[in-house]
């Protein structure tokens, strides 16, 4: 079901109106022909909808096994999106692939998550305690796989592009990734787009804080992607140290992760929960008043003031603990940030 509702999603709009036109004249034609039963009309569409899956089966197949001359890695919609177009504007969109992970590699468990006990580990994990959309955590699973599938059979000959920042999602997810490939032998070179969006779009000394790459916009990443000394190979030694260093988190069932001094530090699932609870006082003693806040609200605040790339939905998760332990009163039904409300209690 997972892989059917990825199918649909993804459906080319030209290819969804053939295998409804398919279907309208399958149905007319039992219609016209009384000799056609429900029986055979069932078994004709249920024909078509399965040459279309096999059909987009084997088109995914082929398109992991593609002639690209280079493959890019990248950790995120948004990144995904706005490279989609920057390689759209270079004309390079029919030489150069994009596998992306829709995931937060700073939360939640990583436990042995380049193996499929930790994929499914992670997924019970997150499934049971965050907020996603349904349709989204419904087809988790699925989709993860299909990215790890798509990084194994890069061919050996394709240089490999993988785009990170100075966050600890990416680069988590860096690691992670550079692990799925230790056995390969392609070029690897990594674009850090927080060191060079400084380094192109900023003047002087002016610092900004960008959280992630997907604040880059197309035309930033084409313009990063062409600077020759944009990219970084890495040696074999990096690659090795990488892989030691997701050796070592995938060790742990740590839930949360920041990146400081340069290094990913795992710390306790509780870490923000005093922010939270500080962040909810300075709105009440903003308003005067201890009336309930909309958690949309608070979590607002709590990632604008934030010093780490955190998930909104992580911080929505800590906000329900504070509740089930006494420190927050709620009104309304938890079931998304923008259904209840909270105060202190």
């Amino acid at each position: 079901m997972d892989e059917l509702r990825r199918i649909v999603k993804d459906a080319e709009e030209e290819e969804a109106k053939a295998v409804l036109l398919n279907l309208f004249l399958r149905i007319q034609m039992a219609e016209e022909i009384e000799e056609i039963s429900d029986r055979q009309l069932a078994q004709d569409v249920k024909k078509v909808l399965n040459d279309y899956v096999a059909y987009k089966r084997k088109q995914e197949t082929e398109s992991m096994k593609g002639n690209y001359r280079t493959v890019h890695i990248v950790f995120g919609d948004s990144i995904a999106g706005s490279l989609k177009m920057a390689l759209e504007k270079m004309n390079r969109q029919d030489e150069e692939n994009i596998i992306v992970f829709s995931d937060f590699f700073s939360i939640g468990p990583i436990w042995q998550l380049h193996k499929e006990e930790g994929r499914s580990f992670r997924y019970q994990w997150l499934q049971k305690n965050i907020n996603w959309d349904e349709e989204y955590i419904e087809g988790y699973l699925e989709q993860f796989n299909q990215g790890v599938l798509a990084v194994r059979a890069i061919q050996e000959h394709i240089p490999i592009v993988i785009w990170t920042g100075e966050n600890a999602h990416e680069q988590t997810a860096l690691r992670y990734v550079l692990s799925l490939l230790s056995e390969k032998t392609n070029a690897i070179f990594i674009i850090n787009t927080t060191i060079n969006y400084q380094r192109f779009f900023t003047q002087n000394d002016q610092v900004v804080q960008l959280r992630h790459s997907g604040e880059v916009t197309h035309d930033q990443l084409a313009h990063i992607y062409l600077q020759t000394n944009s990219k970084k190979q890495l040696r074999q030694e990096e690659r090795d140290q990488l892989v030691r260093e997701w050796e070592e988190l995938a060790t742990t069932k740590n839930l949360l992760r920041l990146w400081k001094d340069k290094l990913i530090q795992s710390v306790g699932e509780a870490y923000y929960d005093n922010y939270i609870l500080d962040t909810v006082k300075k709105i009440h003693d903003e308003r005067n008043n201890s009336d309930f806040v909309k958690v949309a609200i608070v979590i607002g605040e709590l990632i604008g003031h934030a010093d780490q790339y955190i998930s909104d939905l992580y911080f929505e998760y800590r906000v329900r603990h504070l509740i089930v332990n006494g420190f927050l009163d709620i009104e309304g039904i938890p079931k998304g940030m923008r259904f209840y409300s909270v105060k202190i209690r």
